[in-house]
């Protein structure tokens, strides 16, 4: 006997500890859902923070260093447009691992603690809860990294959307600028003298070259070379300011090109015409106009300002070396006016090829400059005019060989017929839209008989010495021209009002008045300065990039738990919801005065009732005639109550009554409740319930019937 009430004994222990277990894990389910969900949310938002945080270019996701693609630039790529999703690749990978095997523990540790030994046959149920909340965290989880994922994708998007229009904005903006600017980019150096419309630009810091510098995938504003440095992309940003080689020959070109344009002036001449004189002379005079304005001029070579130093040694000599047969390198010359617009600045690449040049078709065809620029230079010896040589008197033709004299047996006519043929076989036909027309030697020539009066009417002279061809040609062809006669010791003024106008500077100075000062080669802009990131550490747009997406993950990941815990709270806490409440309350009326049920509104009434997003429930009702007390309830609720009875409006077939609430253990339904019965003409009631008494809208209906 005893026997059997000890097993009754447990057996009721039993019972009531796996009731109580399953109480226990009915609560903990969604306690385990919140907290595992929060935990493998939280376990992905630090291996998302471990890969975007850090300022290195190592870790989980490596940032590599550019240059080893012969085929692009030394430069990182936009984050934007390839680390993001190698970072995004390795957040998915690890963050799922370390999920996968935290959610792995926290099953295997539950179940050891739970079900490992006898405790497991009363704890199965709490097990159960725990479990099923750690699985059942699954879909918060996937639901949380897919908003992130989502995010992370419209982020990316906009951010690529933006920088798109930056990039078509930056391109937009400096071509227009090139083309207002007539910016004219030309190589100067002999078997090259290329044209171009990017230069290779070397990086200030490491030197590498970067052949694409301007907006697209490396970046809008800036290119991050492969040392960290940050190098602009376009003119307007100070791209001008980096060391700038042709994209052919690879060798370097003068500062400030892209930003100034480029003036090439080439002078053509037959051998010992003066030309390098007449350039020599030229430089002067810009220089001292230049510097009278309050301008700067500035040889781009430092060779160049040798060659000019031991040429005005010559010249004070009285004798010049003879050019060299090479083909020319300009001399190039870097010049600034004060105002600050396009028409104070140029660099001007003047070509002297020795006269040689020009006496044969094939060597003119070599000089391809001359395709390049607007203006040209005709330099003319008067005395390799055949007129000339004719009509020289002994005497005179002694004077010019104690001179030093050499009379030419190149024609000027058969130079011109050469240029004019070259030009007219290219593409464009000849660009040349300025032609200064030079006569040199003219303190010579007027000494002579046949140079009487030259300086009067230059064009008549030459007509009248057979370069009639040459005067009408210029005419007919619509191009500008200009005749200069050039002598010792020169007019300046002449030769700096014939340049301004040639190249398009507004040279208003007095080169008189200018102190005699050294024409230096030098550097007219401030050289790019960006300091270079520190070895290993990321580009600085990859580090602001990285951390906002992080932000924004951190964010997102705790909006998305504080929302659950919520949710769990309405949903699981007494009284977090009912299915009986409406929505809002509505406005408050009068109704009649207390008084009794009518006999045609006497019975037992039940019926569904129909309120808008709550689960189907019934009302029961008993009404008593010459009552004022009802009895109702909501037997699906398990709520009941009584109420008074509060006449009939005005209406034989309506009353009102007052529902008050007095038996809710599962705290399911409205406290109190007005509501409206109606009879029908089928014997059945129409049901309106109101938070408010007579409210304009119900926020239940039901129809009852008798039983």
């Amino acid at each position: 006997m005893g026997s059997v009430v000890a097993m009754l004994f447990g057996l009721f222990a039993w019972m009531l500890g796996v009731w109580l277990a399953t109480l226990a894990g009915v609560v903990l389910f969604p306690v385990a859902l919140l907290v595992t969900t929060a935990v493998l949310v939280g376990l992905y938002c630090v291996q998302a923070s471990a890969i975007l945080l850090p300022d290195t270019a190592y870790g989980p996701s490596p940032v590599s260093r550019p240059g080893g693609d012969h085929r692009r630039d030394p430069a990182y790529r936009h984050y934007l447009a390839s680390q993001v999703w190698q970072d995004w690749r390795s957040i998915i990978r690890l963050a799922s691992s370390r999920m996968s095997a935290g959610a792995a523990r926290g099953l295997s540790r539950s179940t050891a603690i739970l079900l490992g030994g006898k405790q497991g046959w009363v704890l199965f149920p709490i097990w159960l809860g725990v479990c099923g909340g750690i699985v059942s965290a699954t879909l918060p989880v996937a639901v949380t990294v897919l908003l992130i994922a989502t995010a992370y994708l419209a982020t990316v998007a906009t951010g690529l959307l933006a920088w798109l229009v930056c990039v078509g904005v930056l391109r937009t903006i400096e071509q227009v600028l090139m083309l207002a600017r007539r910016i004219l980019q030309t190589c100067p150096y002999p078997g090259c003298y290329s044209k171009f419309t990017l230069p290779v630009y070397s990086c200030s810091t490491c030197g590498a070259k970067h052949r694409h510098l301007r907006p697209d995938l490396d970046g809008a504003f800036w290119h991050v070379c492969q040392c960290g440095t940050r190098l602009p992309t376009t003119i307007l940003l100070g791209r001008f300011r980096l060391q700038a080689h042709c994209p052919r020959c690879d060798r370097r070109l003068p500062t400030r090109i892209g930003r100034v344009r480029i003036e090439p002036v080439p002078l053509v001449g037959g051998p010992d015409a003066g030309k390098t004189t007449f350039m020599a002379l030229t430089v002067d005079a810009l220089h001292g106009a230049v510097t009278a304005a309050g301008g700067t001029v500035l040889f781009a070579d430092e060779g160049d300002e040798a060659a000019f130093r031991q040429l005005r040694r010559e010249l004070a000599a009285g004798k010049i070396s003879k050019t060299l047969p090479d083909l020319p390198r300009a001399v190039m010359l870097d010049i600034t006016l004060p105002g600050g617009s396009e028409k104070g600045s140029r660099i001007l690449y003047l070509f002297d090829p020795s006269g040689e040049h020009y006496t044969g078709a094939s060597k003119v065809e070599e000089m391809h400059y001359l395709a390049h620029g607007e203006a040209l230079i005709l330099v003319i010896d008067p005395f390799a005019l055949p007129a000339v040589q004719d009509h020289l008197l002994e005497s005179e033709s002694r004077l010019l060989k104690a001179r030093g004299v050499i009379l030419s047996r190149e024609d000027p006519a058969d130079t011109f017929t050469r240029l004019r043929n070259e030009l007219a076989g290219r593409s464009d036909g000849g660009r040349q839209r300025r032609v200064a027309v030079v006569l040199t030697k003219a303190d010579l020539l007027e000494s002579t008989t046949s140079g009487r009066g030259v300086k009067n009417d230059l064009p008549g002279w030459l007509t009248l010495m057979g370069l009639g061809n040459l005067v009408r040609e210029l005419r007919n062809q619509g191009v500008q021209t200009r005749y200069l006669t050039s002598g010792l010791p020169p007019v300046t003024a002449q030769v700096v009002e014939l340049f301004g106008w040639l190249t398009g500077l507004r040279l208003k100075g007095d080169p008189a008045a200018v102190t005699t000062a050294e024409l230096t080669a030098g550097d007219a802009r401030r050289p790019w300065d960006a300091k270079a990131r520190p070895e290993g550490r990321l580009p600085l747009s990859y580090l602001i990039s990285r951390r906002g997406i992080a932000a924004i993950t951190v964010a997102l990941s705790t909006t998305v738990i504080v929302m659950l815990s919520l949710l769990m709270l309405t949903a699981w806490i007494p009284g977090g919801s009912s299915a009986g409440r409406p929505a809002s309350p509505a406005v408050a009326v009068q109704v009649p005065a207390p008084s009794s049920a009518p006999a045609a509104f006497a019975g037992h009434w039940t019926g569904p009732v129909d309120q808008p997003g709550a689960p189907a429930f019934t009302m029961d009702m008993v009404l008593r005639a010459g009552r004022r007390t009802v009895t109702f309830g909501y037997p699906e609720l398990g709520c009941s109550g009584s109420a008074t009875v509060h006449g009939d409006g005005g209406f034989a077939d309506r009353i009102h009554l007052f529902e008050a609430i007095t038996d809710d253990p599962r705290n399911k339904c409205q406290k109190t409740v007005w509501a409206s019965l109606t009879r029908t003409a089928g014997g059945r009631l129409d049901v309106r319930l109101y938070i408010n008494p007579g409210s304009s809208e119900p926020f239940a209906t039901a129809v009852l019937v008798r039983r």
